[in-house]
């Protein structure tokens, strides 16, 4: 749960006493810790509906399964002699799957301890520890071959051969759910802006979503939903906010499995390819832009994939830019054709098929979590050692910006 003090200094001293204090509801204990988020929206709950649906789908699919006695039974009555450690990979990964997602899921089959995430021959795997071997055992009979996704983001469990997993840090691909004092590393108590826009909860998101994925929680993600097609896991509904960085294809207004975008009423005097590129780039790879001859305030923008395509629809379909409401939709064209030398409007088409700049070529990258709407607060990344807050609030002053605030990770 998310909790927001009456001030930054009444959470502080909060977090302070119950790390030397830990508090339990009902015999359980309750770790606090500080949350990506300044503040909570209350009035839009995508992830909160989210994650009900999909605890509401394992509930029923829990009632409807054959009894633990009789899952026993059937594989001889004997209870499994293998360890508490699971391994965890995550086949045909074509939405980003994070480390709040497999905890939302394995939690339903007894107490998770420890989760670590990682990626080997190019597959999203995870190392879950439970609290005993009979949940493991458990969870792995139940989720092997369950897909969260439909036909996609396929489960294989299996039992791992390590007895103990150790957590040396509590953050996007690792947490030990029983320790607070495990170091958070690469993350500040009290982000200052939103560019953490979600903190994963059951097909969760993060976009930092602005981010690298962030480490603890669930979150509300942005206010923007997206109607998405009831994907059916095993059992899990596959609904989901774009805001919180979880891509889903939703209903095309075009054509399905398009990922050409038609970008309108642009500022003609302001736009440019480039400036497509990089904006459309936050949400995917782009290949190229394709500025109209003809109708200058009208663009053709093509991502990487369908599902890129949406997830810019998701999130700057109704954003101003340069004063202007653009309009983002599904093209009729299926590729963005490059003129041939010599055409009038070849400075208007771009090729950025071999950009340095694209984010999303590694399958399974925490860039696909940290998607959001754009917003007044960025996050800044690959800085130089020797440069200080003036040098980037200069920088960023010089393109006209008023810098408001600026704060370094501790």
């Amino acid at each position: 749960a998310f909790l927001e003090m009456e001030s930054e200094e009444a959470a502080v001293t909060m977090v302070n006493y119950c790390t030397c204090a830990t508090p339990y509801l009902r015999g359980h204990p309750v770790y606090i810790q500080y949350s990506n988020h300044r503040e909570l929206k209350t009035d839009d709950v995508p992830n909160q509906a989210r994650a009900q649906a999909a605890l509401q789908a394992m509930d029923a699919m829990q009632s409807a399964s054959v009894p633990v006695a009789g899952v026993l039974g059937a594989e001889g009555g004997l209870l499994p002699t293998q360890g508490s450690v699971l391994r965890i990979i995550v086949e045909n990964l074509f939405y980003p799957i994070t480390l709040d997602t497999l905890h939302q899921i394995f939690s339903k089959y007894g107490s998770v301890l420890k989760i670590v995430t990682f990626t080997k021959n190019n597959q999203f795997q995870a190392l879950l520890q439970y609290a005993d071997p009979i949940n493991a055992h458990h969870a792995k009979v139940a989720l092997n071959g369950h897909s969260l996704y439909t036909a996609c983001c396929t489960l294989r469990v299996d039992f791992s051969n390590l007895p103990n997993l150790k957590v040396k840090y509590n953050n996007d691909k690792s947490r030990d759910f029983t320790r607070l004092d495990v170091p958070v590393f690469g993350q500040m108590p009290l982000e200052t802006g939103a560019a953490f826009g979600t903190e994963n909860t059951m097909f969760p998101s993060h976009a930092g979503a602005a981010a690298f994925t962030p480490a603890m929680g669930s979150a509300q993600g942005a206010g923007l939903s997206v109607p998405v097609l009831p994907a059916v896991v095993g059992s899990f509904p596959a609904t989901t906010s774009a805001a919180s960085g979880q891509m889903a294809i939703s209903n095309f207004n075009g054509i399905p499995g398009n990922s050409v975008l038609l970008v309108s009423n642009l500022s003609t005097e302001d736009i440019t390819a480039h400036r497509l590129f990089i904006l459309f780039g936050v949400y995917g790879d782009v290949h190229r832009v394709k500025i109209m001859f003809n109708k200058r305030g009208n663009a053709l923008v093509q991502m990487a994939d369908a599902n890129q395509a949406q997830l810019a629809i998701a999130n700057l379909n109704g954003q101003r830019l340069y004063g202007r409401i653009l309009r983002v939709t599904f093209s009729k064209y299926q590729t963005v054709q490059l003129p041939r030398v010599g055409q009038e409007d070849q400075d208007l088409t771009k090729d950025y098929s071999n950009s340095p700049l694209h984010r999303f070529k590694k399958p399974g990258s925490k860039n696909s979590q940290n998607v959001f709407p754009p917003s007044a607060t960025l996050h800044l990344s690959n800085i130089p050692p020797s440069v200080s807050a003036d040098d980037l609030k200069k920088l960023f002053a010089s393109t006209g910006s008023t810098v408001k605030s600026f704060r370094f990770f501790q």
